[in-house]
């Protein structure tokens, strides 16, 4: 066979082979192939299966609106990536690439026994087959789907690559580098204003790079690009190729995603495979261009038929021919162009099929001169081939009707429906769109961010107007800065002037009813599936698109939309616009999870948080655990100890003499002004007017469902400051409820809200030989219970710092909690731990505090509640003000099914066996021997062993659970079910006199 490869054709490198493995079988290409253009230059054209039909499929595009070319590649050492796409994927040495959605082989597939049925599959198969039976979803449908569903293998080993984020602020971002984007971008820069110039592709120059034959300003195109290449790194502009950007946001942030390592035979030491930028732009040109449309005919899938516009890439760009003998079928003006191109390079031309009765005069004159046989006013009508196109089928049209067929051999088809502008990042903004009748597209309207569209992402064809256009954008952006731009648009020879509207062509058949016109490629969606949606009542575009999948493959519909959108249309009988357009969201392309993720993956996967007692904690051996997003020590094993041993020791130390536990992880949130009180009364369930200067109270906050959103310890240092604290987990949002509350529902309040959290560190000491430790080291404040009762708070100093002293206790026993600014945090804790020697005090940690509480029956948040649970339903109804006319939740409290009986409510629970520990999350039921499924009363929320009472204990949410106490439940676990006795849930010191010694 003669090769496909052109010699010396292209920008590749000729002098360097690159060898990879396609599904086994070694091949070689050159350095600056894509997988899809070295396979095509192989002859192979079969890359890939359509997800339903498991049609065989061949790229239809060069670029990354691809929708069948997806194979799965690796590189070894866990490096596997399913999804890609052969027309982006870079070739490079040692590449395996595998197809996709196959078994056994891509040539012979037991899926596409799906083709043959797929009368059955028709549009809503879904929908409509598996609502009945309703008792066959589990069984059958759903194991099915799930085995079905997706295109490549997922990777199942660790990603071994580093991924990167990095911010960036620019005068002007140019999306797209073809000969609009390096207009604007030249423009910009020789105004003076920082530029950015981005690029999805290996290199700039966008279509020039697929059509040399033009010159600019005097120039062969691709002599005009080194040139324009050069003076724009003189000029300074950071270019980025490889580079995607993938969402526009809000006030002109543009997400890019940027490739680095993927076409490079070797990675180098510790560098990222791909690196996320979130760039701020004062300006952004949107230069993207246009995207070739498919024409819809009968037989338009098969492998070996492509758009006219990638045939042009993979010929120019890359040197290869796709195919021996073409046949170019068109309704738009630029087919021609390929066909020509492809006729000089050896490719025979079996004829230029164009839809359109008058094509252009010059174009008919070009095509006599290469004795090219033209047909217009023709349609294809079929096509021929099981693994590669054959022949098509064509017929003249007239007035709708087909007439007398032909059939043409070939064996590679370019076909060209017109041109789309590409606004999906422009949408992405919330700009709006015109339907624009003679180019049958839509284009760019209003504007909602800083940005200018140019070129043919606005409709304009031709080389002279889009580079003229792109001066234009470049000077309005840089105008924006007050800075003038003074450039010419450079002048074009052998240009394109000819529009060649859109014509709109509709899939036709001499056996309409055996029509397989393919619409979406990669889910098959064929034109027939979308008359079917309109027919049985799809009337907006968007139900349509569901009804059918239209649209929603990997390619987001870039080449199926327009397409859809027409049918529906002319089917409904209505103009596009009445229809509507699909939503366009982000990312642009498909983009890599880890991509998104970034820094963010194993120890880095969420910021930890370290207290500044951490590194003494650590020293000591401590276990740690992360509690919202900080590391806090769990406890202190000491030699020989497990976790209960330590636990327990911890728990005996801590009741009998002192312990000291590192509380600064907890949330603190300062209010002041001079509305603060009545902020805070508005907040909160308590009253908080009253509450005397120098005074503490539990608080709890509710959310506008009136169930317990957070609680915590308030203390008003001041007639106009109050020092709120809040669980560890819930700091900043109970900081953004509060400080939603204050801007949008109270602004007129006199309040300022600043969290405080990270300010102060934060050492509790409890047990009855607190304040014996804590005295000699505090100045300016009598520590004793007469002058500083319990909930109280004071400014003064501890071991030499300033400090805000509360007195308070989470644990049952003499309490209190020290906050000094956190640089001092350690200091204070090694003073405390000194001076708490002669009385052997104890370090604890989390679990020995979650114990110490739970004796007591304290909640905490999130554990002994679970989002339904109101105040009185957790035996707080004493902390909501019975006076208060209103607080955020207290209308809510009011509906009957918050005060109705049958409510869980909190209660403990004694395990008939002592040493029986509950598990938490267990169900508990009144009558085990019930029959299967039975109610459940409640669930376990907490459970501990507790050396103070000798047994074990719990607390859990019961249904009318006050009015059970010393009733027997019952709690199935997987040894057995369990009895248990329904008691206070404050088993230890019930009077809470140790509190306040």
């Amino acid at each position: 066979m003669t090769t496909l490869r052109v010699p010396n054709g292209g920008r590749v490198r000729h002098d360097e082979p690159v060898a990879f493995t396609f599904d086994g079988k070694s091949y070689t290409g050159l350095r600056g192939d894509t997988l899809a253009s070295a396979l095509l230059a192989n002859g192979v054209h079969l890359m890939g299966r359509s997800f339903k039909y498991h049609r065989p499929r061949g790229p239809v595009t060069a670029g990354s609106e691809e929708p069948n070319a997806l194979v799965g590649t690796s590189r070894g050492k866990g490096r596997s990536e399913p999804n890609t796409r052969a027309t982006m994927q870079e070739l490079r040495h040692g590449l395996v690439a595998e197809s996709q959605n196959r078994s056994p082989s891509l040539k012979f597939d037991f899926g596409a026994v799906n083709d043959r049925l797929h009368p059955v599959f028709s549009a809503g198969f879904y929908y409509k087959t598996f609502m009945w039976p309703k008792s066959f979803w589990d069984r059958v449908y759903e194991p099915v789907i799930r085995a079905a569903a997706g295109l490549g293998t997922a990777p199942k080993e660790e990603d071994p690559d580093t991924y990167a984020n990095r911010y960036a602020h620019v005068d002007v971002l140019v999306v797209g580098a073809g000969p609009t984007g390096i207009a604007a971008a030249l423009t910009a820069a020789k105004a003076g204003a920082g530029v950015v110039l981005v690029d999805e592709n290996a290199e700039i120059g966008g279509a020039l790079l697929s059509d040399p034959s033009v010159a600019i300003e005097g120039e062969p195109a691709w002599t005009w690009l080194a040139g324009r290449i050069g003076e724009l790194a003189a000029l300074g502009v950071t270019v980025m190729t490889r580079t995607t950007a993938i969402g526009y946001y809000h006030q002109n942030m543009v997400a890019l995603a940027e490739r680095l390592t993927d076409h490079l035979d070797e990675i180098p030491q510790g560098a990222p495979r791909e690196r996320m930028w979130q760039v701020r732009a004062g300006q952004v040109v949107l230069a993207q261009g246009a995207l070739e449309k498919p024409l819809v005919f009968n037989g338009n899938d098969r492998p070996g038929i492509m758009l006219a516009g990638a045939a042009q890439t993979y010929l120019n760009r890359y040197g290869v021919r796709i195919g021996e003998r073409a046949a170019i079928v068109t309704s738009h003006d630029s087919a021609w162009y390929t066909a020509f191109n492809l006729a000089d390079s050896g490719t025979a031309i079996a004829a230029i099929v164009d839809t359109r009765s008058h094509p252009n005069a010059e174009l008919l004159g070009e095509a006599r001169r290469r004795q090219i046989r033209v047909l217009v006013g023709h349609t294809v009508v079929a096509t021929s081939g099981r693994l590669r196109v054959k022949s098509i089928t064509v017929a003249p049209m007239t007035n709708g009707r087909v007439g007398k067929s032909q059939t043409i051999a070939c064996d590679c088809v370019a076909a060209c429906g017109g041109w789309t502008p590409s606004l999906h990042l422009f949408s992405h903004t919330k700009g709006t769109l015109r339907w624009d009748e003679a180019s049958a597209a839509f284009f760019p309207d209003r504007k909602s961010e800083a940005c200018e569209i140019a070129g043919a992402g606005r409709g304009l064809w031709g080389y002279a107007p889009v580079l003229a256009d792109g001066v234009a954008a470049g000077t309005a952006a840089a105008s924006s800065f007050g800075q003038e731009a003074r450039a010419v648009a450079p002048g074009v020879k052998g240009d394109r002037p000819g529009t060649g509207a859109n014509h709109a062509v509709l899939a036709t058949s001499v056996k309409p009813g055996r029509v397989r016109a393919f619409v979406d490629f990669q889910n098959d969606v064929t034109a027939k599936d979308i008359r079917l949606a309109v027919s049985e009542g799809m009337k907006s575009i968007e139900h349509v698109k569901r009804y059918t999948t239209n649209g929603m493959a990997t390619d987001q519909g870039k080449l199926s939309n327009i397409n859809g959108l027409m049918i529906a249309a002319e089917t409904l009988g209505k103009a596009p616009p009445e229809v509507g357009l699909t939503t366009f969201r982000p990312p642009y392309t498909p983009t890599t999870f880890a991509t998104f993720a970034g820094y963010h993956r194993g120890t880095h996967f969420e910021v930890t948080r370290k207290t500044p007692i951490d590194g003494w904690a650590d020293e000591q051996s401590a276990v740690f655990e992360p509690v919202g997003q900080w590391r806090r020590a769990r406890y202190y094993p000491k030699a020989g100890e497990d976790m209960d041993a330590a636990v327990e020791r911890e728990c005996r130390a801590t009741r009998q003499s002192v312990g000291i536990f590192d509380a600064t992880t907890l949330g603190k949130i300062e209010v002041a002004g001079p509305d603060a009180a009545e902020f805070m009364n508005r907040v909160y369930t308590n009253p908080w007017t009253k509450l005397g200067v120098g005074k503490a109270r539990y608080g709890v906050l509710l959310g506008e469902d009136g169930f317990i959103r957070d609680d915590g310890v308030v203390g008003r240092v001041s007639e106009t400051l109050f020092h709120v604290t809040t669980t560890t987990g819930g700091a900043a949002r109970v900081l953004t409820m509060m400080e939603d509350y204050r801007q949008t529902e109270w602004p007129d309040l006199k309040v300022w809200l600043t969290s405080t959290t990270e300010q102060w560190a934060v050492v509790a000491l409890n047990g009855p030989n607190a304040r014996k430790v804590l005295e000699p080291l505090t100045e300016g404040l009598d520590l004793s219970n007469e002058a500083f009762p319990m909930m109280s708070l004071a400014d003064c100093r501890v071991a030499g710092f300033r400090a805000r002293l509360f007195r308070l206790s989470f644990t049952g026993e003499l309490g209190y909690e020290v906050n000094v600014p956190a640089r001092h945090g350690l200091a204070l804790w090694k003073a405390l731990m000194e001076a708490g020697e002669p009385y052997d005090i104890c370090p604890y940690g989390t679990e020995t505090m979650h114990v110490l509480r739970a004796e007591k029956g304290f909640i905490i948040v999130g554990q002994d509640t679970d989002g339904t649970v109101t105040p009185d339903d957790a035996g707080l109804g004493w902390a909501v003000g019975k006076k208060k006319t209103d607080f955020v939740g207290m209308r809510s409290l009011k509906r009957p099914d918050l005060a109705a009986t049958g409510r869980k409510q909190l209660v403990g629970l004694q395990p008939e066996d002592g040493s029986l520990l509950l598990e938490e999350g267990a169900q508990i039921v009144a009558d085990p021997d019930k029959p299967v499924p039975m109610r459940m009363l409640g669930h376990v929320t907490s459970s501990y062993r507790s050396a103070a009472l000798g047994r074990s204990i719990a607390m859990a949410l019961v249904a009318d659970g006050r009015q059970m106490m010393g009733k027997t439940v019952y709690i199935p676990m997987p040894d057995g079910t369990h009895k248990a006795t329904i008691t206070s849930a404050n088993a230890y010191d019930p009077d809470g006199e140790r509190a306040k010694m």
